[in-house]
């Protein structure tokens, strides 16, 4: 009785927080929003789903409340494809007939009255279509995703496939409740409920959903790389880092692009922002220079100005930072 309560709890909780999110990014109005509203429509046709086996586990549903359940499924699929194709092609336009994808769903809702859900074969049948729908879109998910490898970033890359990975585990098991109904059927919603967990997660404290911060950005994977290469280019050549006035606004100026790039192409491809990426060269001449003979018998506040930092305190901090040492400490090395 106690076990069959958690799991209860579990399973609610996760839908409840599924509806939330779900609800939470259709509401959003910055950035894409044909990207929110598939998104969101993908994990309500989920929640949907799972809902229904939840209450169906607990409380006899009527044959109609079972198909609007299963009906989730033919919002999830397309919505999940669609949410891709948009995440990888900023600029893409939907036309009427993209919108035929979600037929299924209202040909179901209009049909439900007339849909077995008796645990016959015909029921049997019905719940295997959607569950083939969702493979069908699953396949055409992930054949787009490697489609764009080289073309996206590293982290719209890894958000998209954990989402995919997600709805791959999720159609697993209903492939199990289609074998053997007694043994995957609570599971479903549990796993689920665990998948949503894990969303909000990375939703709340990484910020990988498509609002995320460089969304709306015209760089691509390639032109991420090569501003990045232009970056490092000019550093090595003109020690730019050495000015202690240094900024976003200075090197963007200087390579004729726009601040919010600049940062984009060094979070993407060193994973750092800005200033770590500053200090970054700094510390490596502040190293050379606590061990060039010539600056043996300087102060570090002298090597600190030397390398670009701006004071003492800044330089010790981020020296340790990146050394494990300070620079007195270093220097005796």
């Amino acid at each position: 009785m106690l076990t069959t309560g958690v799991i209860l709890i579990l399973a609610s909780v996760g839908l409840v927080q599924g509806v939330f999110i779900s609800f939470y990014i259709f509401s959003i109005k910055s950035g894409n929003r044909k990207r929110h509203f598939f998104l969101g429509l993908f994990l309500l046709g989920l929640t949907i789903r799972i809902g229904k086996s939840v209450l169906n586990y607990y409380i006899p549903l009527e044959n109609w409340q079972n198909n609007i359940g299963i009906s989730g499924i033919l919002i999830a699929s397309p919505a999940l494809w669609l949410y891709g194709i948009v995440l990888f092609e900023k600029n893409k336009e939907f036309t009427l007939k993209t919108y035929l994808h979600f037929l299924p769903f209202i040909l179901f809702l209009f049909f439900i009255p007339f849909v077995p859900r008796n645990g016959s074969f015909e029921s049997f049948w019905n719940y295997g279509i959607a569950v083939f729908h969702l493979l069908i879109y699953l396949i055409a998910s992930w054949n787009h995703l490697y489609q764009n490898k080289l073309k996206v970033s590293k982290n719209l890359f890894g958000w998209y496939q954990k989402i995919l990975l997600g709805a791959t585990l999720i159609w697993i098991h209903y492939i199990g409740n289609l074998l053997d109904f007694t043994y995957y059927y609570i599971r479903s919603p549990i796993f689920y409920s665990l998948l949503i967990y894990s969303f909000s997660y990375l939703f709340l404290h990484q910020h990988r959903l498509q609002m995320q911060k460089y969304s709306s950005s015209p760089l691509d994977k390639i032109d991420s790389q090569t501003l990045y290469e232009q970056i490092i280019t000019l550093f090595e050549s003109e020690k730019n880092y050495l000015n202690e006035k240094i900024s976003l606004h200075s090197i963007a100026k200087r390579l004729s692009v726009k601040s919010r790039e600049i940062s984009q192409a060094i979070n993407e491809n060193a994973n750092q922002n800005f200033y770590d990426f500053v200090n970054q060269y700094r510390i490596e001449k502040a190293k050379a220079l606590l061990q060039d003979p010539a600056f043996k018998n300087e102060k570090i506040a002298t090597i600190a100005y030397e390398s670009g930092f701006g004071n003492v305190t800044s330089f010790n901090l981020a020296f340790k930072k990146k050394t494990g040492l300070t620079p007195s400490a270093y220097k005796k090395v």
